[in-house]
């Protein structure tokens, strides 16, 4: 990776989910939006060129937005353009993928892929393993931690926990934010602590900064006399936004305090239980608890707008039952505001309890109460406290020294490749142009990585169509013209003969390429257009199959013979490229190789062929009676082949092909 020693680097910073760009506040809207951005600001500010793959969550967004300098948004377009909840993702993160790749081969790889959360650091693997790139994960929040706290409430599926194990043992770095995230790690996950290096959150000083508290009232709108608490952030259960109503109750218990509690945040700027259904169960619990009159719920509020509510406050409450860092009791205590907060994960760290603030139990809204008592009726304390947070956040947690910690990192994981690179070839010893030729590895596996998941069920249906046609007692023919002549030729010796399994039957494919008498007196004496046709006349039985390889789909004279092959009864089948040219809908299964470069679509082709060949002796062998030697033997009547069960696949698509196209002859 020499781009992070000398260069301009690239960074792919992945979060599937949560964009730069989300409006903050709504379910999954939150503290890994804000550092994402904020991390991709800062990295471009020291020179980092940082392409940000988020998912495309509306359909008038476009596909590349250049953001801010040095900094893209790419929208990945994986599921419907539409917010979904991030516990329904999972699916999606294959297409989430194959675009990756895709975008990659055309404008170029990455030094190195960032991932943000377990889904985006399943992306990255398996980019990392497909094109060779190292990959860094914040995590952001721990499948096996979660558990712990929310038990069944826990919407994401099971399979996050294993995916997080591989996680952990692949990637180059984990980034832990605080101290209490690296040992989750080390104890929970077995993480190897020397791929372990904690770099906190942070905040903006040119974003957060005391205001006068009076005049950020004022602004606001709200009383200037009245005692403040602040909470703010996402509106889901686990954020403790009941203790913070619940802990503000018992303050005003036995005190004489003109106090109110502010809670913004939500799925809008209206505060409407509908928008926002977490708000009707807290508006329930004020009233429960006596202080619907003394608490306001302002709904979210734009993020310009942030820096004069925790300005405005005595005191900022942030109690969640977990919390694996917490980014906004910095941005309060950027604002000079003491933070009140639960002695949970990230704050725990970035609050030094009765120094920049106050730390209580989680869920114990009893003892959040009784400090919070204490702290409203204490202003000397407050100022104090309020001081201290701004000296220590201007210390330690800026967005600035965040992302010089991670470019650090980034910087040890390109000197770590290098090392491990193998040797290169000597200059005067090339032949060729190392451009050339990493250009064609990255589009070959874009290529692969675009029709993995469209080829595997095609190509298992084609093999049990084949070995469907064999077991009737027909036989197959192939054709194709240049390179793709000499593929089916291939393909056909393959099958004549053996492919891997000694001691199977031979098996009748006929290469419609290999007459080299007839293909050249039929094309010179009436014209090359017909001359696979004219075989496929002349051979082809009702029950046969013809398999054509074109790149195109434009040959006449495949097209022709796929016309022949229809008029006469045979099964089509054809191995296609781009968009399938004229040859797609005349084949019964068209294999299509997600590619328009010929080189590519041929290796791909190949490799198709070859699986085929592979499935085809597994699916014939396991039909001969267990009487037979040697390869029958190998697969016994009745046990499918790993791939095929892998595959799962029937070849109901041929069949509804063959009817509507009988029925379209009649």
């Amino acid at each position: 990776m020499p781009k992070l020693e000398s260069g301009t680097p690239r960074i792919a910073l992945i979060s599937e989910h949560a964009s730069p760009l989300a409006a903050l506040g709504g379910t999954d809207a939150g503290g890994q939006n804000v550092y994402v951005a904020q991390v991709a600001r800062h990295l471009a500010a020291l020179g980092y060129v940082v392409d940000v793959f988020t998912r495309r969550d509306d359909p008038g967004l476009p596909e590349v937005l250049a953001w801010v300098p040095g900094v893209r948004v790419i929208h990945v377009p994986a599921g419907p353009a539409a917010a979904l909840p991030k516990e329904d993702l999972l699916p999606l993160m294959a297409d989430f993928t194959r675009f990756m790749a895709g975008f990659m081969a055309r404008e170029g790889s990455y030094d190195l892929l960032h991932a943000n959360f377990w889904m985006s650091g399943l992306v990255a693997a398996d980019l990392a393993r497909m094109l060779g790139l190292p990959f860094v994960i914040t995590f952001h929040a721990l499948g096996k931690v979660r558990r712990l706290h929310q038990g069944e409430a826990d919407g994401f599926p099971e399979a996050r926990l294993a995916i997080e194990e591989r996680l952990v043992r692949e990637a180059h770095r984990i980034i832990a934010e605080c101290p209490q995230d690296e040992a989750d790690l080390r104890e929970l996950y077995a993480a190897d602590p020397a791929r372990i290096v904690t770099v906190p959150c942070g905040f903006d000083p040119a974003e957060f900064m005391p205001q006068d508290r009076r005049e950020a009232r004022q602004r606001l709108g709200l009383d200037p006399d009245e005692a403040l608490v602040l909470q703010l952030g996402r509106m889901v259960p686990r954020k403790g936004v009941d203790d913070a109503i619940r802990g503000f109750a018992r303050a005003l218990r036995g005190r004489d305090l003109s106090a109110r509690l502010l809670v913004v945040g939500g799925n809008s700027p209206d505060p409407d239980p509908a928008l926002t259904p977490e708000l009707g169960r807290l508006q329930a619990i004020a009233r429960a608890e006596g202080v619907a009159d003394r608490v306001t719920f302002t709904g979210s509020r734009e993020r310009a707008a942030l820096r004069d509510y925790y300005s405005a406050a005595d005191v900022f409450v942030s109690t969640p039952w977990y919390e694996p860092f917490g980014i906004t009791p910095l941005e309060a205590m950027a604002c000079g505001t003491p933070v009140l907060g639960a002695r949970v994960g990230g704050i725990q760290f970035t609050v030094v309890d009765g120094e920049t603030g106050s730390l209580v139990p989680p869920r114990d809204p009893a003892a959040l109460g009784q400090r919070l008592g204490d702290l409203l009726t204490d202003a000397p304390l407050r100022e104090r406290m309020g001081q201290a947070a701004l000296q220590r956040v201007r210390t330690h947690f800026t967005w600035e020294g965040v992302a010089r910690q991670l470019a650090q990192v980034y910087r040890e994981v390109g000197q770590e490749v290098e090392r491990t690179r193998p040797p290169t070839v000597p200059a005067a010893a090339q032949t060729t142009s190392p451009i050339t030729v990493e250009r064609a590895f990255q589009g070959l596996i874009a290529a692969l990585a675009h029709s993995r998941a469209a080829l595997q069920p095609q190509i298992g249906a084609a093999a049990q169509a084949i070995s469907e046609c064999f077991e009737r007692g027909n036989k197959v023919l192939v054709c194709g013209n240049g390179g793709s002549a000499a593929d089916a030729q291939h393909f056909a010796a393959e099958l004549v003969g053996r492919f891997r399994l000694d001691g199977r039957r031979g098996l009748p494919v006929l290469a419609l390429t290999a007459d080299t008498a007839l293909l050249t007196a039929w094309s010179n004496d009436v014209g090359f257009g017909d001359v696979f046709a004219r075989q496929v006349e002349a051979f082809g039985c009702p029950g046969d199959l013809l398999l054509v390889i074109s790149t195109s789909g434009q040959s006449p004279n495949v097209v022709a013979a796929l016309q022949a092959a229809r008029t006469r009864g045979l099964t089509t089948l054809a191995l296609l490229g781009g968009s399938g040219g004229a040859a797609r809908p005349l084949a019964d299964l068209p294999l299509m190789v997600a590619s328009t470069d010929t080189p590519r679509i041929q290796e791909i082709q190949l490799l198709a062929l070859h699986l085929i060949c592979e499935l085809v002796e597994e699916q014939i062998s396991a039909a001969v009676p267990a009487s037979l030697p040697t390869a029958a033997r190998l697969n016994p009547p009745g046990a499918a082949s790993p791939l095929i069960s892998a595959l799962q696949i029937s070849a109901p698509q041929i069949s509804a092909a063959q009817e509507t196209r009988k029925g379209a002859n009649l």
